[in-house]
């Protein structure tokens, strides 16, 4: 199946296709036959990631992203403080040295609620598309966001809790994502009022550094306290249609993360680190269908799987730059 069509299924909540025997290529057979002979014993594996974890490389790509979040995000406040308006508005909607930029998701909400095309919205619009056709689609979610990063050190308290039996983990299906985009999408078209922008912890973060705390910062403290105690990442695997947007915009983006089949041990580490654990599955031994296999746009690049992996199986890759990078 195609990385395009493929990522589209992930990305309304389908699971991944696997494989029959027939549709894996007889080179990659031949290399699965070979690891089933010569089998990693356990202590071997752990020795492996022991060794990785010791590197210098451990958190590479988590530490950039982070200090990436952080200086982004920091620019707005700046700008406002010192009033500089270098980086004018919010997230959801800037200026940046005069050029207007708006979120994709914003902007479809805008349209549907307005039900009319504003130009200097449709000319922001234009050039963050084209900004993150570049740079990844949901490379946004986990690079940019402010409630990603926020979410995902609640998301490690969650899994010290859970590890102690104070904090569950309900999973819903996957589709529930999809649904509510529709949701959200008629409720603009229908309600004549951006509905998921009153809501979205996206947006109400990004005011609240900019512009100061408001009362809506409790709406983000619930969020929180549901996926550390009941859900792991919540919001934004089952509700935020944000990724949805991004991710159709990642399905024709040339920067990606690949799998390498070869060397990968398949232990399970990075699904198990993933914040959208199916993209993934080609991971899993008999799953994969070529040699190297582009993660589909479901993916936020966020880099944690080719931080985690012993092996460096999973690297960012920019399609058609290959041999030059």
């Amino acid at each position: 199946m195609s990385y395009f069509v493929e990522s589209l299924r992930q990305l309304l909540g389908l699971k991944p296709v696997k494989p029959t025997p027939e549709q894996i290529p007889i080179p990659v057979q031949a290399i699965y036959k070979e690891k089933r002979k010569t089998p990693l014993t356990r202590e071997a594996l752990h020795a492996v990631e022991a060794g990785h974890a010791r590197s210098a490389n451990r958190h590479k790509w988590r530490n950039r992203r982070w200090i990436t979040l952080i200086v982004v995000n920091l620019l707005f406040v700046l700008s406002y403080v010192l009033d500089v308006q270098l980086v004018e508005g919010a997230l959801t909607a800037s200026r940046v040295i005069g050029f207007h930029l708006a979120d994709l998701n914003s902007a479809l909400q805008v349209t549907l609620a307005y039900k009319h095309i504003v130009v200097n919205l449709l000319i922001g619009t234009l050039t963050v598309l084209v900004l993150w056709i570049l740079l990844g689609g949901r490379t946004f979610c986990s690079w940019v966001c402010p409630y990603h990063l926020v979410a995902e050190w609640a998301e490690s308290l969650h899994l010290w809790l859970a590890k102690r039996g104070w904090a569950i983990d309900i999973q819903f299906h996957r589709t529930v994502r999809a649904v509510f985009y529709v949701i959200f999408a008629l409720l603009a078209l229908l309600t004549g009022y951006t509905v998921f922008e009153t809501i979205s912890p996206t947006g109400i973060l990004s005011r609240a550094l900019i512009y100061g705390p408001g009362l809506a910062l409790l709406w983000i403290l619930a969020l929180l306290a549901f996926e550390v105690l009941l859900s792991r990442r919540a919001w934004c695997r089952y509700v935020c249609p944000i990724g949805i947007t991004y991710g159709l915009v990642g399905v024709i983006s040339p920067l990606r993360v690949q799998y390498n089949m070869r060397s990968c041990h398949h232990e399970g580490d990075c699904r198990k680190i993933c914040m959208v654990p199916h993209v993934l599955d080609v991971t899993i031994r008999g799953r994969a269908q070529g040699l190297t296999t582009d993660i589909g746009a479901d993916c936020t690049r966020c880099g944690l799987c080719v931080d985690i992996c012993p092996t460096g199986s999973l690297s960012y890759t920019f399609k058609g730059l290959e041999k030059a990078l």
